[in-house]
């Protein structure tokens, strides 16, 4: 019994005697990192295609590409179906105080140099007064008579008479 006193009590000294292992560390469990959603390109929508503005004076499918009003002969009153041509040009000078239009006034050859300047003068006003009344201002508007001077063609039959009775209107 005493060898089993002994024994105890060596082992009681051994165990006092041992070094205790350092305790380990706590290690804090971190949440396991989340995968981040794929950051989506801010797609941008493609601009839209630029506008093309076209001025309606240079649009070959617009009335206002008509710029010639005609006449029979010895006539200077503005015809029926010229009206519209010269309310459409009205509109848009009216909308465009800027721009500016000189009529010009023309007969075919019958008829004397002085009869037909005064004619064509007759001509180029009578669209000057048909503008007017759509609202454009006198400001915008030259008149010019050009008589027989600047034929359109120049055959010498109605044909040929009937381009040449006419007023232009030319946007400066």
């Amino acid at each position: 019994m005493k060898k089993l006193l002994i024994g105890a009590l060596l082992a009681n000294l051994l165990a006092a005697c041992a070094s205790q292992k350092p305790a380990e560390p706590v290690v804090e469990a971190k949440p396991a990192p989340v995968a981040e959603a794929p950051k989506q390109v801010e797609q941008k929508a493609a601009p839209a295609p630029a506008q093309v503005v076209i001025d309606p004076l240079n649009d070959p499918n617009s009335i206002l590409a008509k710029r010639s009003t005609y006449y029979p002969f010895d006539v200077y009153v503005l015809q029926d179906a010229d009206k519209l041509i010269v309310q459409a040009h009205a509109r848009y000078l009216s909308e465009h105080p800027y721009r500016m239009v000189r009529l010009e006034g023309n007969c075919d050859e019958r008829g004397s140099n002085e009869y037909n300047l005064g004619l064509g003068q007759r001509r180029a006003d009578g669209v000057k007064k048909a503008l007017q009344m759509g609202g454009v201002k006198d400001s915008q508007i030259e008149t010019v008579s050009y008589g027989e001077e600047k034929p359109k063609l120049t055959c010498h039959e109605e044909k040929c008479w009937k381009e040449n009775r006419r007023t232009d209107l030319n946007y400066r």
